[in-house]
């Protein structure tokens, strides 16, 4: 899936500094002093601006409604927030809740971020103030009989290999891929944004985890991540690839199974389907990938993570060969071979050479290879499968209302043989209605055959010019993700 046409500049970029730092301020302000405190941290940071968060946690009496305040030290001046209603005066930043996110339970949380501009240092604040009060840290006595907290709130994510056509983890229990797509690395870097689009920070991801996901698919860009030169170098090489590494760890630190995915490549291409024909550069999604910069991609991303085997490599998110000719056994050969590939501009790397290159490495972790049309075509997956010496290789499936294979009765014919032979992943799921009657049959579908499936996409866009499955990264879901969200709670 692609995502929209960016609407507004809301900055996510490479974590470059200050991991979240929980500061308890003391001293005095109006009233007497509140019981809690705040963790302030820059997830991303770039020449003339960054983006920040906060979590307050209440540790005193349950709250209504809260206003949370604190002193810039240095120039900073906020430009655009969410999850609450942000305002500055002078050196003042003020954050008042939402009319959704105003009650705090004891012991409860409640996370917002922000985007600003700034010159020079960036210091963080040292002083906060909810509804008026200094907060002072004070959570009262510990509990000596409560178990200290767990460091990994999901445990850690299984080490997944194929078994026949199912999933099973290092123990051998079967085990399927539930969960959300989080768009943004593909895009961002390569249109000098920065990294993400929107917040990758620890209450983020807990908000995922909250609607019981225990898979994201993070798409990526190969240009980004291979540092090519017209890209912004503080959203490419080292500081992009530290970034996904950040995030994975944050994803692992819930107990949810990373997979990265190859989704915007680089590769000249004018024929049927293109998307921008005007540019070689990775910013569409391509036919194939190509085969001079994914190979090479492809290795450094299995040389990066081989000794996680948690974490899951998905090679290219949606082919279409087929597209570029009408002859599908063409298309189906350019797609397991690669090379000269009739109706497509530049030499194409098949799905053989680059399981070759993530296996080069010595990697074995779980790799799916999706199948043409969009990745909505899988008929003669089987019979084109690559060769994996690992023998850990899933098919991958998308699916929206809009597609071809879009009811039960092509499921069965053309998705049911393949599902039997081996895991089945239906890596993007979703619907144009800004409703989820359609991601509702697909889900029974696939949960009649022990199949995985992940929605498009965790992101704040307006679900009625695409899927979204939320409305602020506290995990509010639109009324499309109510679908997902109440299926996967379902199920738990």
């Amino acid at each position: 899936m692609r995502p929209p046409p960016r609407l507004r500049a809301l900055v996510a970029a490479v974590a470059l500094a200050m991991a979240g730092t929980a500061f308890v301020p003391q001293g005095s302000a109006s009233g007497t002093a509140a019981s809690c405190t705040v963790e302030y941290s820059v997830t991303s940071q770039w020449s003339n601006g960054f983006q920040g968060s906060v979590t307050l946690t209440n540790h005193g009496t349950p709250l209504e409604n809260w206003s949370l305040a604190f002193d810039f030290p240095g120039s900073q001046k906020v430009t655009q927030g969410w999850s609450a209603k942000w305002s500055q005066s002078g050196k003042t930043v003020t954050a008042v809740n939402e009319s959704w996110n105003g009650k705090i339970a004891t012991g409860g949380s409640v996370s917002a971020g922000f985007t600003a501009a700034t010159s020079g240092s960036n210091p963080a604040p040292t002083a906060f103030t909810l509804n008026g009060s200094a907060c002072t840290g004070d959570s009262g006595p510990a509990d000596p009989n409560e178990p200290p907290p767990d460091p990994s709130p999901g445990g850690a994510p299984p080490k997944l290999r194929v078994s026949g056509n199912k999933l099973v983890d290092e123990k051998g229990a079967t085990r399927r891929l539930l969960g959300v797509n989080r768009s943004g690395g593909e895009f961002m870097c390569v249109q000098g944004y920065g990294v993400f689009d929107g917040p990758v920070d620890d209450a983020s991801v807990k908000a995922i985890a909250d609607w019981k996901v225990n898979a994201v698919r993070v798409p990526l860009n190969e240009e980004c991540w291979l540092g090519l030169s017209h890209v912004n170098p503080a959203y490419a090489g080292a500081n992009y690839i530290t970034a996904v590494k950040q995030f994975v760890a944050r994803l692992e630190a819930h107990g949810i199974t990373p997979i990265l995915e190859l989704h915007w490549s680089n590769g000249k291409y004018t024929g049927g389907d293109s998307h921008c024909p005007d540019t070689e550069y990775a910013t569409c999604q391509k036919p194939m990938p190509n085969a001079r910069y994914t190979p090479s991609f492809w290795t450094s991303v299995a040389q990066t993570f081989k000794n996680d085997p948690a974490v899951v490599f998905d090679l290219f998110n949606e082919p279409f060969p087929d597209r570029a000719t009408s002859n599908l056994t063409a298309a189906w050969t350019c797609w397991r071979d690669g090379g000269t590939c009739p109706g497509i501009d530049y030499p194409v790397a098949g799905m053989q050479s680059l399981v070759n290159a993530v296996r080069a490495t010595g990697a074995g972790n779980l790799v799916l290879v999706p199948g043409i049309a969009y990745s909505n075509d899988m008929r003669q997956w089987p019979a084109y499968r690559p060769t994996d010496p690992a023998g850990n290789l899933a098919a991958a499936w998308h699916t929206y209302n809009f597609n071809v294979c879009a009811s039960e009765s092509c499921w069965n014919e053309q998705l049911a043989p393949v599902a039997a032979q081996v895991p089945f992943v239906a890596g993007e799921i979703g619907e144009n209605t800004c409703s989820h009657g359609y991601i509702d049959r697909v889900m029974a579908w696939l949960d009649a055959r022990g199949a995985s499936y992940l929605g498009w996409t965790w992101n704040t866009w307006d679900c009625s010019s695409g899927p979204s499955l939320i409305s602020d990264y506290n995990g509010t879901p639109t009324s499309f993700g109510v679908g997902l969200r109440d299926h996967l709670k379902g199920l738990s």
